[in-house]
């Protein structure tokens, strides 16, 4: 079984609240990777776990040509809304629909450590990637190094027993385990960056609207409730809550940029 599969459900849940309140938390991890990177005009670029399709909003409006990938239709839809001369298809992280030696760069941003075969789903984004150039892997920093994963532990109780050997939103998070899987699929590890990308909200009902748009936070609704849910992500955020009433949950993410060839 595939990757497109078990999330196209959980992560197309709520796609537009996802577009709307969520994706823009990683928008500082995606301006980082783009310009670490030196995406412009003329530059293929692919993002297979695309989402909504903020990176390549973004990647497009910097003159590259963008494809991408994911496993949910209705957030496929959006990522069209927004990059229509994008080439936009739905599939697996294992076998990806494009030809050899493609792109410039291909990312995922939180998608590889969800893979169903994450060796397999570096391979293939190696696969479409031109010699000298690069892929990268993006995933959240180790716990202890943001706040933001206190939500993600918030909501744990909440979860159905993970399937034996299950991989958690922090399997990759480990500069070890990143660099590790990134030579089993055969690329080089350039180098480990860590990039401060807060969760910051107006207001509380906007911050659960967006928290609860994620596929792990579906899977918890789908087992105890939306109310539950909510609970426990409020009782996180009510630690972050400004004077004004917006909310800002400290957040960092980890990405490894590898080149191919």
């Amino acid at each position: 079984m595939g990757t497109a599969e078990t999330n196209a459900k959980l992560w197309g849940a709520r796609a537009r609240e996802w577009a709307d309140h969520q994706e823009q938390t990683a928008r500082p991890l995606y301006e980082h990777v783009l310009k670490a990177t030196h995406i412009g005009a003329g530059s293929l670029y692919l993002d297979v776990g695309c989402g909504s399709g903020m990176a390549l909003q973004l990647a497009a409006a910097l003159g590259a040509k963008v494809a991408g990938l994911d496993a949910a239709p209705d957030l496929l839809a959006i990522a069209r809304e927004r990059v229509p001369n994008g080439d936009i298809r739905q599939g697996e992280l294992e076998e990806l629909p494009f030809t050899d030696g493609t792109f410039d760069l291909v990312t995922g941003f939180n998608s590889f450590q969800y893979a169903a075969r994450p060796v397999e789903a570096l391979r293939q984004a190696a696969r479409v990637t031109k010699k000298g150039g690069h892929v990268v892997i993006a995933t959240w920093s180790p716990p202890d190094l943001t706040e933001a994963a206190k939500l993600i532990g918030a909501i744990k109780p909440l979860l159905p027993p993970p399937p034996p050997g299950a991989p958690g939103p922090f399997a990759l998070s480990d500069e070890a385990a990143l660099t590790s899987l990134a030579k089993e699929a055969g690329l080089t590890p350039v180098r480990t960056t860590d990039v401060d990308s807060p969760f910051t909200y107006p207001d509380l009902a906007t911050a659960l609207r967006g928290i609860n748009s994620s596929g792990v936070s579906a899977r918890a609704m789908a087992h105890s409730g939306e109310e539950a849910v909510s609970k426990a992500h409020e009782a996180v955020l009510a630690q972050y809550k400004r004077a004004d009433g917006s909310i800002s949950v400290p957040n960092r993410f980890r990405y490894l940029l590898a080149k191919v060839g």
